[in-house]
């Protein structure tokens, strides 16, 4: 059984008269103090789970990395295959052009399909939001001209 001074107040360590209860001042620096502990004992916690999520989150990126340059080669495995493959019935030169030109016929209809997106994108100005900002303020101006 440990022996406790009679006079300090187990909540804040501080002198009380002995059989008193602490003051009201002492309560509000107690729990002033509790309070900034436990907000930083939760910004810890907070911080050490986000630093662990953010480096699987890495480790889980690197690996699709990984699989994106795996499933490249394996692209070119596949079109070499196709060039053996057509080489067996023409010159294995005109097999290989043959698939060259394939491939430059969809990059090319890639790359147009993805002009014409961009082209529709463009400006990235939110042309309905500036439009209906113009006109609230318009209406702001002019409150007799516009009716709802």
């Amino acid at each position: 059984m440990s022996h406790q001074d009679p006079t300090v107040t187990q909540a804040t360590g501080s002198h009380a008269a002995p059989g008193s209860d602490p003051s009201t001042g002492q309560l509000v620096s107690q729990l002033s103090n509790e309070v900034s502990r436990l907000v930083r004992d939760e910004l810890k916690l907070a911080q050490v789970e986000v630093t662990g999520k953010a480096k699987q989150a890495g480790i889980g990126l690197g690996m699709f990395g990984a699989a994106g340059i795996i499933a490249l080669y394996g692209v070119g495995v596949l079109l070499a295959a196709i060039v053996l493959a057509l080489a067996l019935v023409m010159d294995a030169w005109l097999a290989a052009l043959i698939v060259a030109v394939v491939l430059f016929a969809i990059a090319a209809v890639n790359a147009l399909m993805g002009k014409k997106r961009v082209e529709e994108a463009a400006p990235p100005v939110p042309t309905r939001a500036v439009a209906g900002v113009k006109e609230d303020v318009d209406a702001v101006r002019n409150p007799g001209a516009h009716h709802h």
